[in-house]
């Protein structure tokens, strides 16, 4: 299937992030940024021209569109993909790079279509705060997996059970795709549009974006164990209040907020 990529011309970073987390609520799954501008990306049959009109003359921007044939999305992303460490404890890279031998940890991704090779500052915020978290025979539930890096990690972190859930038949190719190249054996892809799930799990991670961390709050407490940890992401800094209030309500304890230009992760303990 096709995309629609759009790019905005604009230098400031933290008007980018915020462009980035708007766009991911109308329905954007892929993302770019760089120095002078982002690029966005989305299913060519759910484009709407009229609300990106809107959208960019409500911050005084411009957009250009382009149409990107599934078959030329390889030639994009490889252009683009640089090798990703988060410090000593992971490196992310694609199939074409040379191995990251400095890190505890090394992933392998494809990205194509699907958000989350790390290069996001949430992917990357999410990752730094898995270092700390004991997965050792844990199990884990990972609610919009997108390339499934983040499933991925926690097998190689120690998890013996991990149910990694996107809504997109893409990710879901992809995530599956990732999962066999890192020879994972403990991950389960499933297509699901929420976060209800059939038993509970020891870690629960959603890095995706606040409205649908809000519309799931309930299912993803009723995902926790006792003593869960819960990362969220996906999330602008002026989020944290009310992410915070409705942890709150749920009895999780706020261990940690890690901050990555305007975007936070989350760390709680139930």
């Amino acid at each position: 299937m096709n995309h629609t990529q759009i790019i905005i011309p604009t230098t400031d970073i933290e008007l980018q992030d915020v462009l980035i987390a708007q766009l991911a609520e109308m329905g954007y799954d892929g993302f770019e940024q760089d120095d002078t501008d982002v690029k966005a990306y989305i299913y060519a049959t759910q484009f709407d021209k009229a609300a990106i009109e809107i959208f960019a003359k409500e911050y005084q921007l411009n957009f250009t569109q382009n149409t990107i044939e599934q078959q030329n999305w390889n030639e994009v992303w490889e252009s683009n993909f640089e090798p990703v460490t988060v410090g000593d404890f992971v490196g992310v890279r694609a199939h074409f790079h040379q191995p990251i031998t400095n890190v505890a940890h090394e992933i392998v991704i494809t990205p194509k279509m699907s958000f989350g090779t790390g290069h996001h500052a949430t992917t990357y915020s999410v990752m730094q705060l898995m270092k700390e978290i004991d997965f050792t025979n844990k199990t884990v539930f990972d609610f919009g997996t997108g390339t499934g890096i983040l499933a991925i990690l926690a097998e190689k972190l120690g998890a013996t059970q991990i149910l990694a859930v996107d809504y997109d038949d893409w990710c879901i190719d992809n995530a599956i795709e990732n999962v066999t190249q890192n020879n994972c054996k403990h991950i389960e892809i499933v297509k699901a549009d929420t976060a209800a799930t059939t038993h509970p799990f020891e870690v629960v991670i959603a890095n995706i974006n606040k409205n649908i961390i809000q519309d799931n709050f309930d299912l993803l407490h009723t995902a926790c164990s006792p003593n869960a940890n819960i990362l969220l992401s996906g999330l602008l800094i002026e989020d944290e209040k009310d992410i915070l209030q409705l942890a709150e309500n749920k009895g999780w304890q706020h261990i940690k907020t890690v901050t990555k230009g305007a975007w936070i992760a989350i760390l709680f303990k139930l």
